[in-house]
């Protein structure tokens, strides 16, 4: 992904030197003007004319499978967080990196799977609960997540000191804002479906997260198995997507039929 700058920058800089003189995680840090901050929500991308509306009587199909990494692990890198001694501390001294975490069998976690086509007649109503990122011990909660178009995203902070919220995105807006510790949550949108927008903070590099954005609920985030369910679809043709933050993105294209569940795999090669 190119990360592009943003014209917001310059008032997060100035909360990132001031933060760096008063102090890491170790106390409380108290920044002017660092309240919380929304943003307007907007309306997530219309469905196509004549799009249907979503009946759940209709999902009597499913696709499931798992995601593996072919090759020798690479060994995850370590997390220098000495600058921040509580953070340090909380990771017991060993903090590592996230962004390529094998299973013991040789899965892939923190994979982003999706339908990336198929579903383009349907629209789905939108989910009464926010999608949540927690800064906690001086890491983004969780690495990977999908949310849909036009969600609430509930932005947190749970640590003492200041951390900042930087979205790259190519298709929505982004967004670039400081939030101190113990401040109210912050509420932000994606409008637009993107696979993936990129969080970070400019106060501690080594901090990242991917939000897969939307339009429909079926997605998931493999994990423990690198296994990953998309259930209740309604029976078609389908194209399934796996992406990963190293090794890119892999489409399969798939059939399912009424009562049917079919099994796909991903495989992604360490060079």
């Amino acid at each position: 992904m190119t990360i592009r700058s943003s014209t917001l920058g310059t008032p997060v800089l100035g909360l990132v030197l001031l933060a760096l003189g008063c102090g890491g995680c170790g106390g409380k840090t108290s920044v002017p003007g660092g309240g919380p901050e929304t943003s307007g929500g907007g309306s997530a991308e219309a469905p196509k004319a004549g799009a249907k509306v979503w009946d759940p009587a209709l999902g009597t199909a499913g696709v499931r499978g798992t995601v593996k990494l072919a090759g020798k692990a690479p060994k995850r890198r370590p997390i220098d967080m000495n600058r921040e001694p509580r953070c340090h501390e909380a990771h017991g001294g060993k903090a590592l990196d996230e962004s390529v975490i094998v299973n013991e069998d040789g899965t892939l976690r923190n994979a982003f799977v999706w339908v990336k086509k198929g579903l383009e007649s349907w629209s789905f109503p939108m989910p009464s609960d926010p999608a949540v990122v927690t800064q906690t011990n001086c890491v983004y909660i969780p690495h990977v997540q999908g949310v849909r178009a036009g969600q609430t995203i509930s932005i947190r902070n749970g640590d003492p000191c200041l951390h900042n919220i930087h979205a790259y995105a190519k298709r929505n807006t982004e967004f670039n804002f400081g939030q101190p510790g113990g401040s109210a949550e912050a509420t932000r949108t994606f409008d637009r479906p993107e696979v993936m927008a990129m969080l970070k903070c400019d106060v501690h590099g080594w901090m990242s997260a991917y939000i897969g954005v939307v339009a429909h609920p079926y997605f998931a985030v493999t994990a423990d198995g690198g296994r990953f369910e998309l259930p209740k679809l309604p029976p078609g043709d389908y194209t399934v997507e796996a992406w990963h933050e190293v090794y890119g993105s892999q489409a399969r294209d798939v059939r399912v039929g009424d009562r049917e569940t079919r099994e796909v795999e991903f495989q992604f090669e360490e060079k």
